[in-house]
C-alpha cells in the first residue's frame, strides 16, 4: 500500500494540472527522497476519448505499474489526499506548466522510507534527451478484443513449456508482474492482462454490469480464445482471484490450475459459514430486481424460496455481525462522497458492487497468503497485536479456502500484500512446485 499512495498521489497530481490536451501528454518524471536513496518516478499521461486523462506510473523501487487516481484543485493549487496512508500532497503547478512542485505529509511511518516526515517533489516534462527509459522488460504487447469497444492490453514475456496467464489486482495492470515474470518465463510460457478500466486498457462505464465478475471473467475466457491457450494455469493477484474463481467455478474444463497470491480472500471464495455482508447484499439485490414488475420469471417460486430460506437470513447474519461491532461507537454524521468521484473510485465501486459468491472450484490451487502482512510497525508489543488480529481476520478465508476447494494453502508471515514482491523466492518455489504436480 505504501508504494501504491506515492504512485497514486503523483498520477492524481499530474491529472490536477489545468494545462491543454497538448501540454500534459506525455511523461513526467521526478525524484522523492526515499531514506537515504532517491527514488526515480516515472508518469505516462495520455488523454481518455472520453475527455479527462489517465495516467500509469513506474518506479525504481518496484516494477508495480498503477493507474491514476482523484486529486483536487483550487488555481494553481493541487492536493492529493491518500487514506489508506493518512498521507497527502500539496503542491504548486508552475506559470509555464513546465514543472509541478510540491511536499509529500503523512504519518505513516514506513511511507516510501520517508519515516512519516515530509518529502519535497517537483515533477518535470521529460524530452527525448532527458527521458529516463522506462519498462525495460522484454516483453511484447498487443491488444485484443474482448466485448463491445472493449480492447485489453495483454503482455506476453515469451517462454515455452506450459502455459501461464497472469491477472493483476485491482488498481495495478499487467506491468505489475514484470519483475517475476521473467523468471517464470525461464520455464513457462507467460502471458499477463491488465483488467479493463486500468492502464492501457478500455475503461467502459463503471456500472456493476460492466464490472460484474463475470463479466471480468468473460474477458479472461475471451483473450485465452483469441490467444488459442489451451488450458494455461492462471494465477491472479489481489482481485485477481475474482477472474480466476469465475472461470474455474464455470468452464473448469479450460484451465488446469490455479494460483491465488495473496488473492483468495471473500470474492474469490465465499465462506457461508461466517458469510459476507458484501456480497449476499449483491445476491440479495439481483434476486429482488428479478421480481420486479416485468422481470419476473415464469415460475418466480424457486427465486423466492432462495431468498426467504437462504439469501435473506444470511444478510441478517451479516447485519447482526455488523451490528455487534459497532455498539457502543459513537454515532456520526452521515457525509455524502463527492459527485466528483476519480475514475479509479467510481471503477472500485463498481467492481465491489459486481463481486459474485463463489462456493465450488473444482480445480486444483495453490493460494499463498501473506499472513500476518507486514505493516511496517517497529514496536514489538503493537506489532505483536497487530498480527495476532490480522491472523484472527485473514486466517479465517484461508482455512475455509483450504477445507473447501482441492487445494494447498501457503502462509507467508510478514509479507507484503504484494507478495511476489516483497517473498519473490518463496512464491517462485511454491509456483513451480505446485506446477510439478499437474498433469
Amino acid at each position: 500500500m505504501q508504494q501504491r499512495a506515492v504512485k497514486i498521489g503523483v498520477v492524481g497530481l499530474l491529472l490536477a494540472c489545468g494545462l491543454s490536451a497538448q501540454d500534459l501528454s506525455g511523461n513526467w518524471q521526478g525524484t522523492l527522497k526515499s531514506g537515504s536513496k532517491d527514488l526515480r518516478a516515472v508518469i505516462e499521461i495520455a488523454k481518455l476519448e472520453s475527455g479527462g486523462w489517465k495516467a500509469v506510473v513506474h518506479t525504481d523501487q518496484t516494477t508495480e505499474v498503477l493507474a491514476a487516481d482523484s486529486v483536487t484543485l483550487e488555481g494553481s493549487h493541487v492536493k492529493v489526499v491518500i487514506d489508506p496512508v493518512d498521507s497527502a500532497w500539496e503542491g504548486t503547478i508552475s506559470a509555464d506548466g513546465a514543472s509541478i512542485t510540491g511536499t509529500w505529509k503523512g504519518s505513516d511511518p514506513g511511507f516510501l522510507g520517508t519515516q512519516g516526515q515530509p518529502q519535497p517533489l517537483e515533477l518535470r516534462r521529460a524530452t527525448k534527451e532527458t527521458a529516463w527509459q522506462i519498462d525495460p522488460t522484454n516483453h511484447k504487447i498487443q491488444f485484443i478484443d474482448v466485448d463491445k469497444n472493449v480492447r485489453l492490453e495483454v503482455l506476453d514475456w515469451g517462454g515455452s513449456g506450459r502455459t501461464l496467464l497472469l491477472a493483476a489486482g485491482s488498481g495495478n495492470t499487467a506491468h505489475t508482474f514484470d519483475k517475476m515474470a521473467p523468471k517464470l518465463a525461464a520455464n513457462y510460457h507467460v502471458y499477463g492482462i491488465t483488467r479493463r478500466g486500468f492502464g492501457a486498457s478500455s475503461a467502459p462505464e463503471p456500472t456493476a454490469a460492466n464490472y460484474m465478475a463475470d463479466r471480468l471473467g468473460d474477458d479472461v475466457i475471451a483473450i485465452m480464445d483469441a490467444l488459442k491457450l489451451n488450458k494455461p494455469v492462471l494465477i491472479g493477484h489481489s482481485m485477481g482471484g475474482e477472474e480466476l474463481s469465475s472461470v474455474a467455478s464455470r468452464f473448469p474444463e479450460k484451465i488446469a490450475g490455479l494460483i491465488y497470491l495473496d488473492a483468495a480472500y471473500h470474492y474469490a471464495y465465499y465462506d457461508k459459514t461466517h458469510g459476507d455482508l458484501i456480497i449476499d447484499r449483491n445476491e440479495v439485490r439481483r434476486k429482488l430486481a428479478q421480481l420486479e414488475p416485468g422481470m419476473q420469471p415464469q415460475l418466480p417460486g424457486g427465486l423466492i424460496h432462495e431468498l426467504l430460506e437462504t439469501d435473506l437470513p444470511a444478510l441478517e447474519k451479516d447485519l447482526r455481525e455488523d451490528e455487534k461491532k459497532i455498539e457502543g461507537t459513537p454515532a456520526m454524521s452521515a457525509q455524502p462522497l463527492s459527485r466528483a468521484l476519480s475514475r479509479s473510485m467510481a471503477i472500485g465501486f463498481a467492481m465491489q458492487d459486481g463481486m459474485q459468491k463463489y462456493m465450488k472450484i473444482p480445480v486444483p490451487a495453490l493460494a499463498i497468503y501473506a499472513i500476518p502482512h507486514n505493516r511496517g510497525i517497529r514496536d514489538p508489543a503493537a506489532r505483536e497485536k497487530a498480527d495476532a488480529e490480522d491472523m484472527e481476520i485473514s486466517g479465517v478465508p484461508a482455512k475455509a479456502f483450504e477445507a473447501g476447494v482441492p487445494s494447498r494453502v501457503v502462509l507467508l508471515p510478514h509479507a507484503s500484500h504484494f507478495v511476489f514482491l516483497s517473498n519473490e523466492a518463496d512464491v517462485l518455489r511454491e509456483i513451480n512446485s505446485f506446477l510439478s504436480t499437474l498433469p
